[in-house]
């Protein structure tokens, strides 16, 4: 009997030990290479397909940038007049032929028109780049997150079969001894069925969720992951990260306002473009006849009749109309969203302070107390599965409340994400 209660206040003291070093502690591998949350964020920036789209729309903008900035070509004209009629003008004896340039010239300021729309373009491709760099900073942490919790779900599942199989044994040694009936045998040997599959389901679940993370990063994790990024939580006095609730400077109000200034140089564009352009022609003109040169210069301009520009200028200002109202609008649910997701994150560290601090504890020392009173017969085997069944959910309820938290941080850090350009 001292053998036996020797072995269950070691299980008792482990599963203690356990619950309060990290799991997957790397003392057990000491030359495993912890692939951080940093590490994996900076691959998937390289592999996202959303990166490349994000890098190739600036590329794209900056050449627009430099073709708004040029000038319209010149055109060469040939003309020749006075041929393949009668008499005198029978084949090509009195035949006229004029060479020169066509020369575009733009009025109203259609040019620099361009070039702020360009410029307008290639700063909101710019904003958005930041925001699908932050959009995929917030997913890979969410995956990592995820696929750290899963893993410590598992070691906490192994343990707890460990712990039922441990029961099993000193269950098995009291009705042996004739101390208990084989009906509690019969309870211990399903405790650790269900443990054993809950060992399964959370193998496959943290499989799961290392390839989604992988897939993600775009390569293979050759280390262990950071567990500690689970267990960073704010001081007790700290209620969400303090930042205003202020949306100037964010991505997504910086992409409204960028949104506004193409709109308003739209307009512009518009405006200028209702100014007509001229074409200088000056040219040589050759006689047949007389084999005499002679110099001619035209001008053309076009007559604004059926298009006088009125339409797309009010089309480009109904257009800036709209993004304005829609800033305004971002403004204010960008400013609810931050709102918002202060409070669940502060939520969300109140819940796993206490999940992991005293509610934690005081499951650990009731199955600690119930595997002590069970073993010297003072509590029976109900009681003891009923403490070693809420240790376990409170061992579960600590981690997601843990991973709760840093997914909602990583919202509130993804929502008050700052703009690249300090302008907007």
């Amino acid at each position: 009997m001292k053998i036996v209660r020797a072995a269950l206040l070691a299980a008792a003291t482990c599963a203690s030990v356990v619950q309060a070093q990290p799991q997957g502690d790397t003392q057990d591998i000491p030359a495993a290479k912890v692939f951080t949350l940093k590490e994996a964020v900076a691959a998937a920036g390289g592999a996202a397909p959303a990166s490349e789209a994000a890098v190739a729309a600036v590329e794209a903008a900056e050449a627009g940038q430099r073709l708004a900035g040029l000038r319209p070509n010149p055109v060469v004209q040939v003309q020749v007049e006075n041929i393949a009629g009668s008499g005198p003008y029978r084949g090509l004896r009195s035949a006229e032929t004029t060479i020169g340039p066509a020369i575009p010239i733009e009025l109203g300021g259609k040019r620099s028109a361009r070039v702020a729309v360009a410029r307008a373009q290639l700063t909101r491709a710019e904003i958005q780049q930041a925001i699908t760099a932050a959009d995929v900073r917030l997913q890979v942490t969410q995956l990592y997150v995820e696929a750290v919790a899963a893993e410590r779900r598992l070691a906490t599942a192994r343990d707890q079969a460990r712990i039922a199989n441990d029961a099993l044994r000193a269950a098995s040694i009291r009705v042996q001894a004739g101390r208990a009936s084989p009906l509690e045998r019969q309870r211990a040997d399903v405790a650790v069925t269900y443990a054993e599959a809950n060992v399964e389901r959370q193998a496959r679940l943290a499989e799961a969720a290392r390839i989604n993370l992988v897939r993600r990063i775009g390569q293979p994790i050759s280390g262990i992951l950071d567990e500690s990024v689970l267990d960073i939580l704010p001081g007790t006095n700290v209620y969400g990260p303090a930042v205003p609730v202020d949306p100037s400077g964010t991505l997504a109000l910086a992409a409204a306002n960028a949104d506004f200034t193409i709109a308003e140089a739209g307009v512009r564009l518009a405006r200028a473009n209702r100014v007509p352009d001229l074409n200088v022609g000056p040219a040589i003109r050759r006689l047949e006849a007389t084999n005499d040169l002679a110099a001619v210069f035209t001008v053309t301009i076009p007559i604004p009749v059926f298009n006088n520009g009125r339409a797309a200028i009010a089309q480009a200002t109904a257009q800036q109309t709209q993004a304005d109202a829609l800033r305004r609008l971002t403004a204010l649910d960008i400013e609810q969203a931050i709102t918002d997701a202060q409070a669940e994150a502060a939520n969300a560290a109140t819940t796993a302070r206490a999940a992991a601090g005293p509610a934690l504890a005081s499951a650990q020392e009731a199955a600690r107390i119930a595997r002590i009173g069970y073993r010297e017969g003072k509590f029976g085997q109900l009681e003891l599965l009923d403490a070693e069944r809420t240790l376990a959910e409170t061992r579960v309820a600590a981690i997601d409340a843990l991973a709760a938290y840093q997914n909602a941080r990583a919202q509130l850090e993804r929502l008050i994400a700052r703009a690249p350009n300090a302008e907007y």
